[in-house]
């Protein structure tokens, strides 16, 4: 079983463009990346448990539905009768999206350390605003140790909402405190640049490798995706050309077939050793993913039946 742990939110988002200095109607969409990285994970067909905090209300109600339809295990979610965190997405004439946040007195980040996982565990993801949000913050970062201490592989996304944080080299440092405990670690280019504060992109990349982690991914939008490994190796893989909707959920997408296609190389250990032809699977598969859920508004990730590149790993 693969775990994800962090937050599931409301994405409003736009229906379609503003006539004129109208602003646009908003559509409610189930959102957040620890949740839109579990449904990934459900749809792409790994066992996969959730473990967050959920609002009682009618916008926590859909987002559990959303996890039972696509087969996510809630038995370590937790409930509240806070409302649902809201996140406003600020939509580019290129598909990129902004967020602003409706955070206060939110159920997610009232998140509380669960006494156990269940025992087939295997991996758990960690990621975006639960990792800012006091004072759920401190108790996903203990489970993070918890479970990498005993030898679970744990994934960070950071996935960056400078909006949310007050104290950015605050969380700099916090963040590289996480390292050791980390397996793999996933993120995009801008979000490499402001954690490094630094354009060198590789020279950071290596310098988060010698701290912990065996694996460093980073996103470049439709360049694709590289990966940095501790064992020395530097690969990319090409993005695939889509009529861009949206790039909502498509990191989030990225995260869970990174994580899906290295169970299916057995690699969810501290040391998976994979080779260059591996690992230009494992890219090529989440680049085809992300490049789908491109392709439809909001956060849709594919099921597998979606994707091409089903061949068996080597």
């Amino acid at each position: 079983m693969i775990v994800v742990a962090g937050e599931a939110l409301i994405d409003l988002v736009p229906a379609g463009p503003a006539a004129g200095d109208e602003l646009p109607a908003l559509l409610p969409k189930r959102g957040g990346g620890p949740y839109n990285t579990a449904i990934a994970l459900g749809r792409l067909g790994s066992p996969t448990a959730f473990c967050s905090r959920l609002s009682t209300d009618h916008f926590g109600a859909a987002l559990l539905r959303g996890l039972t339809a696509d087969g996510v295990d809630t038995s370590l979610v937790q409930r509240g009768a806070e409302p649902t965190t809201l996140a406003v997405a600020h939509v580019g004439t290129d598909g990129s999206a902004a967020y602003s946040f409706h955070v206060e007195g939110a159920a997610d980040r009232l998140f509380e350390l669960p006494d156990a996982l269940p025992e087939p565990t295997r991996a758990v993801s960690f990621g975006t605003c639960s990792l800012v949000l006091e004072p759920g913050v401190g108790a996903y970062e203990t489970l993070m140790r918890r479970e990498s201490a005993r030898g679970v592989f744990t994934a960070l996304d950071p996935n960056i909402r400078a909006g949310l944080i007050t104290a950015p080299n605050a969380y700099r440092a916090r963040f590289r405190s996480w390292l050791p405990h980390v397996s793999l670690l996933k993120l995009s280019e801008e979000d490499a640049a402001w954690l490094a504060q630094s354009d060198d992109l590789v020279a950071a990349a290596r310098e988060w490798l010698a701290a912990g982690p065996y694996a460093v991914v980073l996103t470049r939008g439709g360049a694709g995706l590289t990966v940095l490994t501790r064992d020395g190796l530097e690969l990319s893989v090409p993005g695939r050309r889509v009529e861009v909707v949206d790039t909502i959920g498509a990191g989030d997408t990225v995260n869970a077939a990174l994580l899906h296609r290295l169970d299916a190389h057995g690699a969810l250990t501290s040391a998976p050793g994979l080779d260059a032809e591996q690992w230009r699977d494992i890219l090529t598969y989440a680049t085809h993913a992300a490049a789908i859920t491109c392709t439809r508004p909001g956060a849709q990730p594919p099921y597998a039946s979606e994707l091409t590149l089903a061949a068996t790993p080597a």
